[in-house]
This record gives C-alpha cells, structure tokens and sequence, in this order.
C-alpha cells in the first residue's frame, strides 16, 4: 500500500497538471478570438489612404485629372468643319461674365477619353448661341516639339505673356481645337487679353481653318 507521503505527492501533481491543462486551453481560446476579430476587420471596409491596404493616396490639385461627375455636360466640341468659324467679337466686360477676348477657367475634356479631363485656362472667342466658342491655353513651350504635335494634328500659336498666368510664363492658343462652353460651367473670370493679341490668334485661327 501506498504511503500518505507518496499519495500527496500524487495530489499535487495532478492538481498542478490540471491548471497547467486549463491555462493551456485558456491561452488558445483567447488567440482564436483575437484571429477572429482581425480577420473580421480585415473583411470590412476599407478607408482609402490607410496604412498597410496596398491602396495609394491621391490628393485633388488645381488642374489635375478628375472627372467631376457632370462637368463635361456643359462642355463640347466645336465642329468647324461642319459649322465654319464663328462670328469672332473683341468684346470684354468686367461684369463677371466671361466675354470675348477674355481669359477664363473651365473644364477640358481629354480628346482620349472625354469622361476625363482637367481645369485649364481658355480664351474666350465668340458666342455661339448661348455658347461660349473658347480655345484652350496652354504655359507649356510647343515651339520645342511642334513638329511632333502637327503629327498629332495638334498646332499652336504664341500669345506671350498676359495676366492670366500668375507666375508670368508665355501662353499658346491651341489652333486646331475650339469647344463649346456653358456659361455656367465657367470656374472663375481670369484676365482680359488686349485688342491687337486678340486679333493674332483670330487671324491665326483663319490661317489654319482656310
């Protein structure tokens, strides 16, 4: 028969295997629920920009790409094959319109995908109804690749600097492209461009259109 010494020894080891059995299951019962919950996380929506979800942030720029829903409805091409060029008029006037012969900002539709496109300074040429007849603006030098814009069919035509380029940089008038424009669509009034600048894009526009 067993001693009372050994039966005890025999107590203390099975108490002490039983709690190290409970902390054991414990233990995994607790890391299952947090697996649990992280993947429950994981499965839900997901906030653009946050760390670790292989999603890139973009932040809105004056003039970047975007396609504002809506903004193109107010805004088309202007068939000059179809339509011949318009009446153009040298009419400014500061009453927060925009007129001819003034620079604005308003919404251009990329010729590649016209859902898209970018806020850019145009001139204003004439009225088409209760349209706008505009050509875009652009600061970029085309003078350096103008022989690879005409094999795109895009040409240009220098109107030097104006007010309506902050940093003062030499603005072109795209020639090949005009567009239509609600007036509403307008973003905001720009500068005036003098009388005799007007007149060179008009008499380039007709050189390039005969």
């Amino acid at each position: 028969m067993s001693s009372p010494l050994l039966k005890r020894i025999a107590r203390i080891f099975a108490a002490t295997a039983k709690d190290a059995v409970a902390d054991a299951i414990d233990k995994e019962l607790a890391t299952g629920e947090k697996s649990r919950k992280r993947a429950v996380a994981d499965s839900g929506p997901k906030r653009p920009g946050s760390a670790g979800q292989g999603v890139s942030r973009t932040t809105s720029l004056p003039g970047a790409r975007s396609s504002r829903a809506g903004a193109h409805d107010g805004v088309a091409g202007y068939d000059v094959a179809s339509l011949g060029l318009p009446d153009f008029t040298y009419s400014p006037d500061p009453d927060g319109d925009a007129d001819p012969g003034e620079v604005v900002w308003t919404w251009v539709p990329f010729e590649e995908d016209p859902t898209q496109g970018k806020d850019r300074p145009v001139l204003v040429l004439a009225r088409h109804g209760k349209r706008l007849v505009v050509a875009q603006l652009t600061s970029k030098d085309h003078d350096l690749d103008a022989a690879q814009e005409a094999r795109w069919g895009r040409y240009w035509h220098d109107v030097g600097t104006g007010p309506w380029d902050s940093k003062g940089r030499p603005s072109e008038v795209r020639l090949d492209r005009l567009l239509l424009v609600e007036p509403d669509v307008v973003r905001r009034e720009g500068a005036t461009m003098n009388r005799s600048t007007f007149n060179g894009v008009v008499t380039a526009l007709r050189a390039h259109w005969a």
